[in-house]
């Protein structure tokens, strides 16, 4: 059993087929086959069923599969250690962060990062708020930015900023030539929220409440992009992360009020795993992050 035919044994668990697998491998269809077959002699059980034109993983093969993870994960980890001792200047960070963060504060942190450490290599995921904390916990990502601190104990977390919520309105709506607003005075109306799990749906669900009332929900969505249309559209308002200076456009007829009744606002933050001793590329980026929002205590979307 060697590292290669793992790799192959992985791929093939996850969807490819052995033609594409093998060509990954750049080995022929037969000897991949055969490689195969060895892993399941060496492994004492079938860990591949065909069904129908594809492969799929046996009762045994789920089993076995957790554990190529593990070790292809533990394997390649190592390598990474091993190159940025060599290369202290170099090495990648794999970051995890909120969708609505990848618009402005997540290319403006990698960028000044890059802008004196060029060689580091980023790998970015894009997640809602329960995905980024299993990220961390699967150790497929070094960092998360998130929303709030997860409350996990094994997750350190610290603050970046605070990113201001406004109260989103069409252009139309009665309360559209107001600068500022109590949420409670939209208790009856529909609003356009994220998916559960985003935590901006948390966030908002929060606010009602201290406003004495719960969401009535009109519609969901998946972006905050989506969430801008559906409330330019006239279907609903939204609590949503906005510039200050935001202005109406013929795309987006929506005005942004200020809340005053409850702190319209969410910290942002970024998170690592306590117990795990970090590569030096992401514990310099997570000085790096903190340095440059420091003297920012708000951002805009």
């Amino acid at each position: 059993m060697d590292l290669q035919v793992l790799r192959s044994f992985q791929a093939v668990a996850e969807g490819l087929t052995v033609t594409e697998a093998a060509a990954e491998a750049r080995i022929t269809q037969p000897a991949l086959s055969r490689a195969l077959r060895r892993l399941e002699d060496e492994v004492g059980a079938e860990l591949l069923q065909r069904v129908g034109r594809v492969l799929r993983l046996t009762p045994a093969g789920r089993v076995f599969k957790e554990y190529v993870d593990a070790t292809l994960d533990s394997y390649d980890r190592g390598r990474r250690a091993v190159a940025e001792v060599v290369d202290p200047d170099a090495g990648v960070v794999s970051l995890a962060f909120l969708h609505t963060l990848g618009t402005w504060l997540v290319p403006r942190l990698v960028t000044g990062f890059r802008q004196v450490f060029p060689q580091v290599r980023f790998e970015l995921h894009q997640h809602e708020e329960n995905g980024l904390v299993q990220h961390l916990l699967d150790a497929t990502a070094d960092l998360i930015i998130t929303s709030g601190d997860p409350g996990h104990p094994l997750i350190t977390w610290r603050r970046l900023l605070v990113e201001p919520l406004w109260l989103a309105v069409p252009t139309q709506h009665r309360l559209a030539q107001r600068r500022r607003v109590r949420l409670a005075e939209v208790a009856e109306e529909p609003f356009i929220l994220l998916k559960p799990g985003y935590g901006l749906r948390s966030v908002t669900e929060t606010l009602c409440r201290q406003a004495g009332f719960s969401p009535l929900v009109g519609f969901e969505g998946e972006e905050v992009h989506t969430l801008r249309g559906l409330v330019a559209a006239g279907l609903g308002v939204s609590l949503i992360p906005s510039s200050p200076d935001a202005a109406a456009t013929p795309d987006f007829p929506i005005r942004y009020l200020r809340i005053t009744d409850v702190r319209g606002a969410r910290d942002i933050g970024i998170a690592w795993l306590g117990g795990r001793v970090l590569p030096p590329a992401p514990g310099r980026f997570i000085d790096h992050a903190l340095d440059a929002t420091a003297s920012a205590p708000s951002g805009a979307a």
